[in-house]
């Protein structure tokens, strides 16, 4: 009775303030546990149709069944002005997560923002890297809005003045509970476009909602073996002689490599680009890359999208390009395949038929001042908004395809991605460089189907160049980027040692990592995500007040508190990385039994510690019955259906079982079939001791796991 009370004020409040065209959503179930509202006419160019999305229908039926997350009558849809107006509802204690790559906030209840492709400038508006319309609920569902548009959200800001849920007002001289930020009932969003799709994920867990949304866009990435080693990218002029040097300093250091970046000098012009390999610093490209390829380290070439007229695309490409130039370089329609094609002939061509094995593409997020202006037209008919929001993502797709079209794998980075991109094999990054929000950054990344790297560049002091290698070694890409700076991971010889040791069981931790990538694929586990994912890590609104001079805050307003420098690497592992000039920290461990990493000992059960690890070690912790296989520690990733031995630990006093990832590390083949899921197993047996079993490789599956120790970590620390 309460909710038909609403809706029907709902409509009149609408219908009274003009808004005449006021609907109730009508919901289809076209995925288990995924429903979609089409309100208005939706556009024909949206976020799922430029990622291509093809749902794992099959992988999604896997997830426990659950209803539908909220009250159908509650949900609003109005067309008005040539515009969509949304309004989902919102209960009292829920939180709500996500709306894009967010660097400093992870509860977003209560924030207004535009999502927008932008180059991040400091503050959390929506405006970023990947302004994906998705958020996901505390109550654990989430929610989709699938337009290619500049969105405009109110996340639980509003308070309609009819609402049946409206605060009580209050007198501020007097009542000292009153509040700037009183109590919304609803998640109102603005789509600048005559209808829209909304899809909304079932949990019944908030990780299960994230889930099913991965899953519905094909499944998070798997990348190359390769992928997950270390990176390096050199000075921005270095030619094929220094970087060839480069590659061999890391082995006589003892340092892992695995992939050489080249910044734009390895371009005849860029800024805007060429295509095309400078011939006096690279006379001979393929022979370059193929000297890198006999030592196991790939080549990723550093590019953006704004053709030079020196390019030998350029003529070809100009009627197919925006009315507008990034830099005097034309911008390409890369929405339409006769755009496409000629460039992915060329790259096919110069590039990765000669080895190059990704692609770093640069300044497709863009400040507005260099960018084209909304006022932009293409030749596809498309919009510049439209076209901005999904420029990023669109050369990630293309830039797959080549390599998928030749069977190997891809891993490269972006500065731009939105929704629908899980599948694709490419991690943010930016020119920010704040430590702090760079963890922030990666626990949001959960949230939104995409994948960022806290990297390096350089640091003021050794304590701080240590600290960021230790994060960066638990992140989804192991990066040093040196394109300015020149640095080198021994550039701080007081910390030289500790920085190999990260570096080394960074490649120790492949196969946990690479088996964590396969849940994402598989499963739609984000590898990288907040505590909030996390079961019995406690999301309630926790109300703590700020202090502050009036003339700072004049409302002192009362904030949640959040949970933004500590995150979870896989199925077990906890991380709470350190930062410059902090020698001890509080940790939050979930419910359930924790143990240190590094030594097995029991560190506590749903409580806060302070840990005050040394400068040598990273807080990191390891769940009751946590099994993590890691191999020896090498200089190069394992290569194509090559052996590698394991040492398997055992964390706790929980028998367990664990599923081991293996493939042939390289290809496609696993979407064939060829892949194989190994059952790691330990269980204490009637005299104390601990065992542990692998089973045996299926016949004619993949088999790249050579000798296995054991070793039960907490065996004599496990408490009563």
């Amino acid at each position: 009775m309460n909710n038909v009370r609403t809706f029907i004020t709902t409509v009149f409040f609408l219908i009274a303030t003009g808004l005449a065209c006021a609907q109730q959503l009508t919901w289809t179930e076209v995925a288990p546990g995924v429903w979609k509202a089409v309100i208005g006419k939706p556009e024909a160019f949206d976020l799922f149709k430029a990622a291509a999305v093809q749902p794992n229908i099959q992988a999604i039926s896997a997830i426990t069944k659950s209803d539908f997350p909220f009250s159908k009558d509650l949900a609003v849809g109005t067309i008005q002005d040539r515009q969509t107006y949304l309004r989902l509802p919102l209960e009292r204690e829920e939180q709500l997560f996500g709306f894009g790559l967010n660097f400093k906030t992870v509860h977003q209840r209560g924030r207004i923002m535009q999502l927008h492709v932008d180059h991040y400038g400091g503050k959390d508006d929506g405006r970023t890297h990947a302004p994906v319309p998705f958020y996901v609920s505390s109550r654990g569902y989430g929610v989709f809005v699938n337009s290619a548009r500049y969105i405009k959200v109110w996340a639980g800001s509003g308070v309609r003045r009819d609402s049946p849920n409206a605060p009580e007002p209050r007198d501020r001289n007097t009542d000292k509970s009153w509040t700037a930020r009183p109590y919304s009932d609803a998640v109102e969003i603005l789509v600048p476009a005559e209808g829209v799709e909304v899809f909304v994920f079932a949990g019944p867990t908030a990780l299960d909602a994230v889930r099913r949304y991965n899953l519905y866009n094909g499944g998070g990435c798997l990348p190359p073996r390769w992928g997950l080693g270390f990176s390096h990218r050199v000075p921005k002029m270095f030619d094929a002689a220094q970087t060839l040097t480069e590659a061999k300093e890391f082995s006589a250091h003892g340092f892992p490599l695995d992939v050489i970046g080249l910044e734009p000098g390895w371009q005849s012009k860029s800024y805007p680009c060429t295509f095309a390999w400078d011939r006096t610093r690279f006379p001979d490209p393929a022979k370059f890359v193929q000297q890198l390829k006999e030592i196991n380290v790939q080549v990723n070439l550093w590019t953006n999208p704004y053709v030079s007229k020196e390019s030998p695309l350029y003529k070809e490409l100009l009627p197919l390009t925006g009315s507008h130039t990034v830099w005097g370089g034309a911008v390409p329609d890369i929405t339409m395949p006769q755009t496409v094609k000629p460039m992915v002939d060329f790259f096919k061509q110069e590039h990765v038929n000669i080895g190059v094995s990704g692609y770093k593409v640069d300044e497709t997020d863009g400040y507005d001042h260099y960018l084209w202006p909304d006022v932009a037209t293409f030749p596809s008919g498309l919009s510049a908004e439209q076209v901005r929001q999904t420029y990023g993502m669109l050369w990630q797709k293309i830039t797959t395809q080549i390599y998928r079209d030749n069977n190997v794998r891809t891993y490269g980075l972006t500065r731009a991605s939105n929704g629908g991109a899980a599948s694709l094999p490419y991690v943010i990054y930016n020119d920010y460089y704040s430590h702090e929000d760079f963890i922030t950054a990666l626990c949001n990344s959960g949230f939104t189907g995409t994948l960022w790297t806290p990297e390096v560049r350089s640091s003021k002091t050794a304590e701080e160049w240590l600290r960021r290698w230790q994060s960066v070694c638990f992140s989804p890409m192991a990066m040093l980027n040196a394109w300015a700076s020149g640095t080198k991971p021994w550039s701080f010889p007081e910390v030289e040692k500790q920085v190999k040791e990260i570096a080394l069981l960074r490649m120790q931790l492949l196969p946990y990592f690479y088996t964590s990538f396969a849940r994402y694929h598989f499963d739609g586990i984000p590898p990288f995500r907040a505590m909030n994912l996390e079961e019995g890590f406690s999301a309630s609104a926790i109300m703590e007040m700020k202090t502050a001079s009036l003339n700072d805050n004049p409302y002192a307003e009362a904030v949640l508190k959040e949970i933004k420098d500590q995150y979870m690497a896989g199925d077990f592992l906890l991380v709470a990385p350190m930062f410059t000039g902090q020698t001890s920290r509080t940790v939050i461990l979930p419910k359930g039994k924790w143990y240190d990493f590094y030594t097995g000992e029991y560190a506590g059960d749903g409580t806060v510690i302070t840990v005050t690890p040394g400068l040598d070690k990273i807080p990191v912790y390891v769940k009751d019955g946590g099994i993590i296989p890691m191999a020896e520690p090498g200089l190069r990733a394992p290569g194509k259906n090559e052996k590698f031995n394991l040492e398997i630990r055992h964390y706790g006093a929980k028998p367990a079982t664990y599923k081991l990832y293996d493939d042939d590390g390289v290809t496609f083949d696993y979407e064939k079939g060829a892949f194989a899921w190994r059952e790691i197993k330990v269980e204490q047996q009637k005299n104390g001791q601990w065992k542990g079993t692998l089973s045996k490789p299926e016949k004619g599956k993949p088999d790249n796991v050579g000798k296995v120790t054991w070793r039960f970590m907490s065996a004599a620390s496990t408490p009563k």
